[in-house]
């Protein structure tokens, strides 16, 4: 048989280890590991009575990840407080694995409870370092919706919180619709439910503003909602936000990233809908108003119209008519007269062009003894050489004409 390969990077389909031989050689390169202390979330704690050691399981407070550790019950007893579920600590362990299983644990050496005042300056961290990258500005929040479609509801199961909201909301608007989701409000799911809810409700297109409300309660157990995680992914959201966390003196720093505080969840319902008898009152008192608005503009224009009406020149309407007949009787009669007064003048005018016409005509020359020689062909004899003896002349006169035969001629 040929010998095994000495490392993992040798290994081969045709020679490959076997499953004792991988499991020895991860314990004992978890065995080289040195001792570290760790800070997490007890989510877990078995301490079975007589046994000396207990165990507990370390969770991540921001993600979904967790160790499985043992501790001495000596060393749970040395502690000023005893260790519940839920608990923050920080813990001096060595890595161990147990190669029989494949499984790898924390032999925890040291167990330390993290204090609410180094939680808070964490906290105070966190706000600082938040606000300088921006998160906390006015121009990233949105505003909330005059009546929302469906309003999204982070709560706790069968809280105080939810009955506070929802039944304040329905006395303010009657059939509000509401898309609730239950989920742990406090303890180390808080976070990872919280963010799950909203994102759900979040990718909801008919829910147009999310409500995330817990009752008030200890310092630890409001720190869920000052965690980065549930800050960003509230930033993160396309839709409105408002934070109703506690009351007015608790103030977690989703208050800071929420587009809209409420100081209590009752508060929120107020926030999220109108109220409907008041919105009524508004309209009442608007119509009211619009009405006395429509009634004393059409008195001003009746008083207007009477003002005009009590005119003297409209209080008779005829008066206006007869002056302007009055008027147009008066242009008539003038251009009458001056149209006499033209013709008179013109008929003149041609009557002394026509005596004119009559002194300077052929038959007033006739008329004083003139006469005119004409050749039978009707031309007029205009010499005495045009004349031939014994010609036949026609002579006009002014009462008319006669025939006479030239007795010489021209020559």
């Amino acid at each position: 048989m040929s010998a095994l390969p000495e490392k993992a990077a040798d290994t081969t389909a045709e020679q490959p280890w076997p499953v004792r031989v991988l499991s020895m050689k991860i314990q004992d390169y978890v065995e080289r590991m040195s001792v570290t202390w760790v800070e997490g979330q007890v989510v877990q704690l078995t301490r079975r009575p007589g046994a000396r050691t207990a165990y507990l399981t370390l969770r991540d407070p921001d993600v979904d990840m967790s160790l499985s550790c043992s501790v001495r019950v000596t060393a749970l007893d040395a502690m000023a407080t005893p260790l519940s579920q839920g608990a923050r600590v920080v813990v001096q362990a060595k890595p161990s694995y147990w190669s029989q299983r494949g499984s790898l644990s924390m032999d925890v050496r040291q167990i330390r409870p993290v204090g609410i005042g180094e939680l808070l300056a964490r906290v105070e961290y966190l706000r600082q370092h938040l606000a300088a990258e921006g998160l906390f500005d006015a121009d990233r929040k949105q505003p909330l919706p005059f009546l929302p479609r469906r309003v999204g509801l982070v709560c706790g199961r069968a809280s105080a919180a939810e009955r506070d909201v929802v039944e304040n909301a329905h006395r303010r608007w009657p059939g509000l619709d509401f898309e609730i989701r239950q989920v742990a409000v406090q303890g180390a799911q808080a976070v990872t439910d919280v963010v799950e809810a909203l994102r759900a409700l979040d990718a909801m297109p008919e829910v147009d503003v999310v409500v995330i409300a817990r009752g008030g309660g200890a310092v630890e157990d409001l720190l869920p909602f000052s965690n980065e995680s549930m800050l960003r992914a509230v930033s993160a959201a396309r839709t409105p936000v408002v934070s109703a966390i506690g009351h007015d003196v608790d103030r977690p720093l989703l208050d800071l990233v929420a587009d809209v505080r409420a100081s209590t969840p009752t508060d929120a319902a107020s926030l999220v809908c109108p109220d409907h008898d008041a919105e009524l009152r508004t309209v009442a008192t608007a119509l009211s108003r619009m009405r006395g608005q429509a009634r004393s503009s059409l008195d001003r224009e009746r008083r207007a119209l009477v003002q005009l009406t009590s005119r003297p020149v409209l209080a008779d309407r005829t008066a206006l008519v007869r002056a302007q007949r009055e008027v147009v009787a008066t242009l008539q009669h003038r251009a009458r007269s001056r149209t006499e007064s033209m013709l008179h003048r013109e008929r003149d005018r041609v009557a002394h062009l026509r005596a004119q016409a009559r002194v300077l005509s052929p038959q007033s020359t006739l008329d004083r003894g003139y006469a005119i020689v004409q050749h039978r062909g009707g031309a007029v004899v205009q010499s005495r050489g045009d004349v031939e003896a014994g010609e036949l002349l026609r002579v006009t006169v002014g009462d008319g004409d006669f025939a006479v035969e030239a007795v010489g001629g021209g020559s």
